[in-house]
């Protein structure tokens, strides 16, 4: 599961159309992130009721209006549309940087069968390692927002300082209030501190160095910018 996107190519839904499709394109932007498979089909009234809601709650968690810096979230578009157009259609209610299958990608029906996507719209909820941290999260994000995010970052381990005050930084041991029922629910790992945190394929570490790198190469191919 570790490789599931390496050897593909993933499209970015900007003006540009800027493909990724080396492994290094690949992990840069998959690594130590949390990611939304979101299968949807522009034929379907109930997906293009739930984009809107998805598009707000990409952007309150990715767009520097809203954040100091973008969470460790990455959605990826999974078109299960019957033409090329459908898919463009839904494209453009979707936020302009993430990702995309093209149509003519038949890797679209393997995930689908991968992921057993009977009805849509379907969100899965990836840890950085592919395994499935929420099967559907559609009525998740529905209902509690962005707070599924926090929910999601502690079932992954990851750790994101953004939604942290500055004086909460040498609290580590600091938890919410939900925190038991969080761990229950995404079943979190007691004693995993000492836990290697790997990303994407080949060993590839997260962290600051990692989003500096993306930061910068980003930056030169869009001019930076917030999620639209």
């Amino acid at each position: 599961m570790v490789d599931l996107f390496l050897g593909r190519s993933l499209v970015c839904n900007n003006r540009d159309r800027v493909e990724y499709d080396t492994e290094r394109e690949i992990i840069l932007r998959l690594q130590n992130r949390i990611l939304l498979l979101f299968f949807g089909s522009a034929d379907c009234q109930r997906c293009q009721e739930f984009v809107p809601t998805l598009k707000d709650f990409v952007k309150r968690l990715t767009d520097e209006f809203y954040v100091e810096r973008s969470a460790q979230l990455v959605l990826l578009y999974i078109s299960l549309d019957q033409s090329e157009d459908q898919l463009e259609s839904l494209l453009k209610e979707l936020p302009k940087r993430c990702l995309f299958l093209t149509h003519d990608d038949p890797y679209r029906r393997e995930l689908e069968s991968m992921f057993e996507v009977e009805d849509v719209p379907k969100v899965v909820v990836l840890r950085p390692d592919c395994s499935v941290l929420s099967p559907n999260a559609v009525a998740e994000i529905c209902s509690l927002g962005t707070d599924c995010f926090r929910n999601w970052q502690e079932g992954a381990e990851l750790i994101d300082r953004n939604f942290m005050m500055n004086e909460e930084y040498d609290d580590k041991e600091m938890r919410s209030v939900t925190d038991p029922i969080r761990r229950f629910k995404y079943k979190v790992e007691k004693n995993n501190k000492k836990k290697r945190r790997w990303g994407w394929g080949r060993g590839a570490r997260g962290g600051e160095k990692d989003g500096k790198e993306e930061g910068e190469e980003e930056g030169e191919e869009d001019g930076g910018g917030s999620w639209g």
